[in-house]
């Protein structure tokens, strides 16, 4: 790597902190380096013990929640898709946030394939045999030992991933409801049995994490072209995270704020599993034939771009008549061009037209 041509990025670790807190650190990160206040960033982070939901899931369908508040495990939801995680003081969080242009000119599908990579080479530095998986896995013998997903928010990426360093799965599974259809399309029985931890891989031998946090930035320097530094989080950041944290990302009802609608005669729902996660679309008809859409609810754990994208396909299918429904979501996603790491504009179409079937089962029935 020609380090004089390479791109400075700093490097901070914000210490171990709650779910929502490091959230809100994600948001005030990004506004932050928005505004030009802070350069281009790659973060390492640490949680308390806490499970985590993509913005798109539907909390209880995710989370044991009765489990998680008598035991004292925090509730997050991240201002990014994807699938329900548990985090706690085992593993290691990291994220790179910069402009859009720093990685080069690349859909969100090659900057994720980039990352991984570079991070594989930072992990085998380190003893631990790692390869990326498409399309946003990094894998040991078939097993993950880091799951990873961004967005590009404007002109900035935000892109995040865990890495499992001791972790015990039996914690995942107590605090997260892993969907069955999940485990059977990898052929397992046991949703512990996909993981692999860094200790499970160089047992005694597992460095500390100031090594760990060397190895990932020597990978990213090295896979990425550019040039990490050892920086400090500025007090502006700090006072973004205090206030994000108090507004909203801090509150029960942002983790609370999707919820599965009551169902009646007018409710028709479906799933959609694709290669790449999960699509589900809740839609409430109105009319004396109940052709009209009233309301539709897009929730799963995909990653799509810009974020807010799927609210505007909801808004824009309210009033559509059912048979136009499948037009409506192609000129949408015609007139609003979006970036998906897992799911395409296809799969959300799928889903909608598979709930919209409900109806003629139900009218049948009835």
């Amino acid at each position: 790597m020609n380090t004089a041509a390479a791109r400075p990025f700093r490097i901070i670790e914000t210490g171990l902190r709650t779910g929502r807190a490091n959230i809100a650190f994600d948001q005030a990160l990004i506004d932050a380096r928005r505004a030009g206040e802070v350069p281009d960033t790659v973060r390492f982070i640490r949680f308390k013990p806490c499970a985590l939901i993509g913005i798109h899931q539907i909390l209880s369908d995710e989370v044991k929640v009765d489990y998680c508040r008598a035991n004292n495990i925090e509730i997050v939801r991240r201002i990014t898709g994807g699938g329900g995680l548990y985090f706690d003081e085992g593993q290691i969080g990291w994220e790179l946030v910069c402009q859009r242009s720093a990685l080069g000119p690349y859909s969100l599908a090659e900057v994720s394939r980039r990352i991984c990579e570079a991070l594989a080479l930072g992990l085998n530095k380190l003893g631990v045999p790692a390869r990326f998986r498409p399309r946003n896995d990094i894998e040991v013998d078939g097993r993950k030992i880091s799951g990873t997903g961004g967005i590009f928010d404007g002109d900035l990426l935000l892109y995040q991933g865990t890495l499992l360093v001791d972790f015990d799965p039996a914690k995942m599974v107590a605090c997260l409801n892993i969907p069955a259809a999940k485990l059977a399309k990898r052929n397992l029985e046991k949703a512990e049995s996909r993981i692999i931890t860094m200790r499970e891989v160089l047992g005694a031998r597992v460095p500390d994490f100031p090594v760990i946090y060397q190895a990932m930035s020597d990978g990213f320097a090295e896979g990425l072209g550019i040039a990490p530094q050892w920086g400090e989080v500025s007090p502006g950041e700090e006072a973004r995270a205090e206030q994000i944290y108090r507004d909203e990302i801090g509150t029960d009802a942002y983790v609370e704020m999707l919820d599965t609608p009551p169902a009646d005669d007018n409710m028709v729902s479906a799933s959609f599993t694709g290669a790449g996660g999960t699509v589900r679309a809740d839609i409430r008809l109105e009319g004396e034939q109940r052709n009209r859409i009233r309301e539709v609810l897009i929730t799963g754990d995909f990653f799509v771009t810009p974020p807010r994208l799927i609210f505007d396909l909801e808004s824009a299918l309210r009033g559509v008549e059912v048979a136009e429904a499948g037009a409506t979501v192609e000129r949408f996603f015609a007139r609003r061009p979006a970036d998906f790491l897992s799911l395409g504009a296809g799969d959300f179409r799928q889903a909608i037209e598979m709930a919209l079937s409900q109806r003629g089962i139900a009218a049948a029935a009835g």
